[in-house]
């Protein structure tokens, strides 16, 4: 299920029902706990939070006139998905995110190089990502994407 629309209350109003008010939680956690200086927008299709071209106006390498991705937060047909962008590019956050998982749910991880995907709404661990989100700030994450990705 992809969905193309201009705002999150758009996006959140074609949610199917049983997955809204959860949606809604994992973005308040991230609003909650993400450091200063990302904003929140809607971003190929997803809601993001994103380095605004105010504080890094080189921009997205992919789209120089966009606003550099950092989270992402999709409904997808079978699962909502948490994109991260940096469990992909730092190491260190990766193996602390994987080493805390059990410590925080029953499931098996269900994860791809930055996206995390939770089937079933219940399964969605909140306080993890919470912790998740604070672990690198905007000025750091600038710098770990100039490091790893810009050339």
């Amino acid at each position: 299920m992809q969905i193309f629309v201009d705002t999150v209350e758009e996006y959140i109003s074609q949610i199917p029902e049983e997955r809204r008010d959860a949606f809604r939680k994992l973005l308040e956690t991230v609003d909650e706990n993400l450091p200063t200086g990302f904003q929140q927008t809607m971003q190929y299709g997803m809601v993001t939070w994103v380095v605004p071209l105010e504080l890094y106006p080189a921009g997205y390498h992919c789209a120089k006139d966009m606003p550099l991705p950092f989270i992402s937060v999709a409904s997808q047909k079978n699962f909502i998905a948490f994109y991260n962008s940096g469990i992909y590019a730092d190491q260190k956050i990766l193996d602390w995110f994987v080493a805390e998982f059990p410590k925080h749910s029953k499931k098996t991880l269900d994860m791809g190089k930055s996206c995390i995907r939770f089937k079933k709404v219940e399964d969605i661990i909140y306080d993890l990502l919470g912790e998740l989100c604070q672990k690198i700030s905007v000025n750091e994450w600038i710098a770990i994407y100039e490091n790893n990705y810009k050339k």
